[in-house]
């Protein structure tokens, strides 16, 4: 038995949202790890909540990332965005790997 396609669109009730965010971020950050064990690739998951609270998952190489940018410059938490140049993420993790 197949599973129903859904439209995705912007949920309307606040309890659903929080809901479906609250158990789509536990299976994208399960599908990272996944990705990391099953392929031994590098994995980074940056996720920002509604109300701006971060959820990370990064592989052993990158796993200080995540709680460095919670407190960096780089996050603006009046917006609840995280805005990164994702052509200059390898650059800035590299950098980041030699200051610690």
């Amino acid at each position: 038995m197949m599973r129903e396609k859904i439209k995705i669109r912007k949920i309307d009730y606040l309890r659903a949202r929080q809901v479906t965010f609250s158990k789509r971020r536990r299976g994208d950050l399960k599908k990272a790890g996944e990705l990391w064990i099953l392929c031994e690739s590098e994995a980074v998951v940056i996720i920002f909540s509604q109300t701006g609270k971060l959820f990370d998952f990064s592989s052993s190489r990158y796993g200080f990332y995540g709680r460095r940018l919670e407190s960096s410059t780089l996050m603006s938490r009046k917006h609840g965005m995280l805005r990164i140049d994702l052509k200059q993420l390898p650059r800035r993790l590299k950098r980041s790997c030699t200051l610690c």
